[in-house]
């Protein structure tokens, strides 16, 4: 990192309405510069980095870049300035090839002028490869895992040369070893003298990349320091005003509890789609069982069979032929679509809640009570009274941050989105309630409201299925971790007593521990 300023915000005010967003923020960026940015969701990250951005353009304050003030018409001028972006929600266009999205706007032409589609594909692999990737450029990427289309998103930021790089979440979708490429990635573009914005959630990656650390809260800094694992606990108290053991003790399993009935049995459980799908990995013999009040995680590198497990066990998977016995509650279960899993008593809290279980312009109440419109309908007729008790109950017993219960559910932050989604299965009543990366993309503090809640749900005698990326989430939340690889479960470790080294080399195809689990 040298002394060289790329970047200096100061004064940085805006208000969305009556809500102040930012007041007075000060940010300073150097080249070769790796500068985290934290605090929780509604501290005003996102408008900081849309303001520079060029995505925000009616604020008070003053940027300068590269010794000259400047003011942003839109984001193609900050492009064009030499700042790329990439958005926690991804800036793709899902029915365009990979290669079509990277080079959107300065596609290569033959000599007549048309697409040179060798060209595009060539220099697709190019700005994947830094990344370690190897995706078809040709595939669409709609058909693309989160986590690749996040490494696409990637590779079309580096591609850009910029001089500064923004990444909001950059690695909420990937797993340990796309994790792994994309620090060392940063670490070159450092040497390169690029300025990296880096906001993440996940303080271990912090302490690994950042050079300094700046929290934002209520809209203001808090403070900026440099980072390390000693200054954990004082980062944790910039971004939300309290230690961090109250966080990360939410979620704690505590004493041993008797094992309640059995609620879930997976017997030998595949999967084979009539059609095959790209960078799918469906089960392919999969045996577990989950408890009344147990809290079972799944544990697995990106494309293991984590998603696709959940999906099957809530019948939102492709159609094809299933083997095996599943059995719910000591009843069998074969779920022919999520309608009949909610009715059966499963709930499933899917790893994309934009895409796949949001509909943002809705209002917040429409959004809780989607799931569960039979319950407040009498010969066709909503009960509205009824149904406007139990939105209010969800939000308040979830602590859902927003002005009304008829405000747009996109108005809210990550984590209030994300509590929006839990309530919307709450109020369904499940048994057995699927969860696959429940703390993406939200804060510090949100995250230890989820796991409170988890543990209450757990303590009430629900059964609960995770899947994470995060290890320290599976080992502070979990009982139990089953490890999956190629669609199997390969090993069973106890949440309490394992490392995190343990749950990679089981998922890297390592010796097991535990074996599979029945």
């Amino acid at each position: 990192m040298s002394d060289q300023v790329t970047v200096a915000m100061s004064g940085i005010t805006k208000r969305f309405g009556g809500v102040r967003a930012l007041r007075g923020v000060r940010l300073t960026l150097r080249a070769g510069e790796v500068h985290a940015l934290l605090g929780e969701n509604g501290a005003g990250k996102s408008t900081l980095i849309n303001i520079l951005a060029g995505v925000v353009t009616d604020y008070d304050g003053e940027i300068v870049l590269g010794g000259e003030p400047v003011r942003f018409a839109g984001p193609a001028a900050a492009q064009a300035a030499g700042i790329a972006t990439i958005h926690q929600e991804l800036d793709l266009v899902p029915a365009l090839s990979v290669a079509e999205n990277l080079t959107l706007g300065r596609e290569p032409r033959t000599r007549l002028r048309t697409l040179d589609r060798r060209a595009m594909a060539r220099t697709a692999r190019d700005w994947l490869a830094p990344l370690g990737v190897e995706i078809d450029p040709g595939r669409p990427v709609g058909s693309l895992r989160v986590g690749e289309q996040q490494l696409v998103e990637i590779a079309k930021a580096l591609s850009l040369d910029a001089r500064v790089l923004i990444m909001d979440e950059p690695t909420a979708a990937l797993a340990d070893a796309e994790v792994r490429r994309l620090m060392s990635t940063i670490r070159a573009l450092r040497g390169r003298g690029v300025a990296v914005v880096y906001i993440s959630h996940r303080l271990e990656e912090i302490e690994h990349i950042a050079d300094r650390v700046t929290v934002l809260r209520n809209g203001e800094v808090a403070g900026t320091l440099r980072p390390g694992p000693a200054d954990r606990q004082r980062i944790i108290t910039l971004m939300v005003g309290r230690p961090a053991q109250a966080l990360f003790s939410a979620g704690s399993a505590g004493p041993a509890r008797p094992a309640g009935p059995m609620v879930l049995e997976v017997e030998d459980l595949a999967v084979r789609p009539r059609s095959a799908r790209p960078g799918r990995c469906e089960p392919a013999g999969v045996s577990l069982t989950v408890r009344a009040g147990e809290i079972v995680g799944l544990a697995g590198l990106m494309g293991a069979g984590r998603t696709e497990l959940l999906e099957a066990l809530y019948g939102a998977g492709p159609p094809g032929r299933r083997s095996g016995r599943l059995l719910l509650a000591g009843r069998p279960y074969a779920p022919r679509g999520p309608r009949c899993a909610l009715r059966a008593g499963v709930g499933f809290v899917p790893e994309d809640r934009r895409r796949a279980a949001l509909v943002l312009e809705h209002a917040v109440g429409r959004s809780i009570v989607l799931a569960a419109l039979r319950r407040f309908t009498t010969a066709g007729v909503v009960r509205s009274g009824r149904e406007r008790d139990a939105v209010h109950q969800q939000i308040t017993a979830l602590a859902i941050k927003t002005s009304s219960a008829g405000a747009p559910v996109g108005s809210l932050s990550g984590g209030n989105q994300q509590k929006v989604v839990f309530a919307r299965h709450l109020l369904t009543r499940p048994r057995l309630l699927l969860l696959d990366e429940p703390t993406r993309g939200v804060d510090v503090g949100a995250k230890a409201e989820i796991y409170r809640l988890l543990r209450r749900l757990a303590d009430d005698g629900m059964a609960i299925l995770l899947a994470s990326s995060e290890l320290p989430e599976l080992t502070g939340v979990c009982d139990r971790i089953l490890v999956l690889r190629h669609g199997r479960v390969v090993a069973q470790l106890p949440a309490g007593r394992c490392t995190g080294e343990e749950i990679l080399t089981a998922a890297m195809g390592g010796a097991a521990a535990g074996g599979d689990e029945r």
